[in-house]
């Protein structure tokens, strides 16, 4: 009986009745860091294809959002440390089995790979500012050098940029802790959630007709692959465990019902999936400038309800896990 009450009469304001430890910042990170991954492969991917021509403002101009993009990423994460003066001890160890670590030094290896990527196409896409840089001759030979291995620097890019999207979904999904999370289907969705999410800003942003009903097809194509990551992370949870089944229930009729169906699959999926397929077929092109602003929007969606939903879940369910009565009375008989 003691034992029983040890246990149910926990009263830690953190993880008690729920857990409430990551809040919006980890969310803004795990989607701009998924946006920079997808920033940084639509790049990277224009200059292997040699879509220079096509797609001016991707091949040419898109590089330089990375960095930028990741840095806001990495202040929210920053915002949420709690010990934020020991942030630098994740560059003192590699844990090969810590999600976390892997993440850290990605994160070091992808800011010189972005900068990279923007040196290669500096004259091209933005010759006011590399007239700058060539007017001393260290900052003329590195545009010289990244222009000569521009193919050979995206090539390199994109499979560390992949690293990075996926990341963003491994960390929740590595937390066996969570039933929610618990799923090998979150790291490729969260992958592809982001290269929407890039592949949505470039058709917002572009200004060439033909670069934007490029991405407008290729976003078109990426959302019809994210709802059927989306089917089949659902169906992983309904055919798991009977906790991860219980987690599930989060958003079939329990708290994030209406969030994930409405603000996520309907305003973050299916309706751009209308607007991008009206769009594309010509029907109607009023509403054109709204559906990459709605995959924006489903991407950050996802990522604070899956994180919400995700903390709420566990493999433990005991009704008494909160009881402010048992813990009185566990002071009473243990002063």
């Amino acid at each position: 009986m003691k034992e029983e009450l040890l246990v149910t009469a926990r009263g830690n304001e953190l993880i008690d009745p729920s857990l409430h430890i990551w809040t919006w910042e980890v969310a803004m990170y795990l989607f701009l860091g998924g946006l920079t991954a997808g920033v940084m492969v639509f790049a990277a991917l224009m200059t292997v294809l040699n879509k220079d021509e096509e797609a001016p403002f991707a091949a040419k101009r898109l590089a330089l959002l990375a960095p930028l993009v990741l840095s806001a990423g990495m202040t929210t994460l920053f915002l949420d440390l709690e010990h934020k003066l020991f942030v630098y001890r994740f560059y003192t160890s590699f844990q090969i089995t810590s999600p976390m670590s892997w993440g850290a030094w990605i994160l070091v290896v992808i800011y010189p790979i972005s900068i990279m990527q923007i040196l290669s196409t500096f004259r091209s896409g933005y010759g006011f500012f590399a007239g700058f840089a060539d007017r001393m001759t260290i900052g003329r030979e590195i545009l010289d050098f990244c222009e000569r291995y521009r193919r050979q620097i995206a090539m390199v890019a994109i499979p560390f940029a992949t690293a990075l999207g996926i990341y963003t979904g491994i960390l929740l999904s590595a937390f066996g802790a969570r039933p929610f999370w618990n799923s090998g289907v979150l790291g490729p969705l969260f992958l592809v959630s982001g290269m929407s999410t890039a592949a949505a800003l470039v058709a917002l942003i572009a200004r060439h007709h033909s670069e934007k009903a490029l991405f407008t097809r290729i976003d078109l194509g990426l959302i019809v692959v994210e709802i059927a990551l989306v089917a089949l992370f659902l169906i992983n949870l309904a055919t798991g465990t009977g906790q991860q089944i219980d987690a599930l229930q989060s958003v079939l009729g329990g708290p994030y019902t209406l969030v994930f169906w409405v603000l996520f699959v309907g305003i973050g999926l299916l309706i751009p999936l209308l607007l991008e397929t009206l769009e594309i077929t010509g029907v109607s092109k009023k509403l054109a400038m709204l559906a990459p602003i709605l995959v924006l929007f489903g991407g950050y969606a996802l990522r604070q309800i899956m994180l919400d939903a995700g903390q709420e879940s566990s493999w433990t369910h005991y009704d008494t896990q909160y009881n402010s009565e048992l813990l009185e009375r566990l002071h009473e008989e243990n002063p």
